[in-house]
């Protein structure tokens, strides 16, 4: 997912969006380990989903309280 298209959505959808991906990389690691899982990149893509998100959440927590 795109910087661009995350910056649209709300606060609210954007900690939606992190609860989400965070069971999705739950259970992708879990499918690793019992060796179902057929794409391992999946996970490195989920992750910086994640981090991308939260970057996002802090530059307008930021922004709210600087100014």
């Amino acid at each position: 997912m795109k910087a661009s298209e995350l910056r649209k959505l709300s606060n609210e959808e954007l900690k939606e969006k992190v609860l989400e991906l965070k069971k999705k990389l739950f259970n992708l690691r879990f499918q690793n380990k019992i060796g179902s899982l057929s794409n391992t990149a999946e996970i490195k893509k989920t992750k910086k989903d994640i981090a991308r998100i939260l970057t996002i959440l802090r530059e307008r927590e930021l922004n709210k309280t600087n100014g």
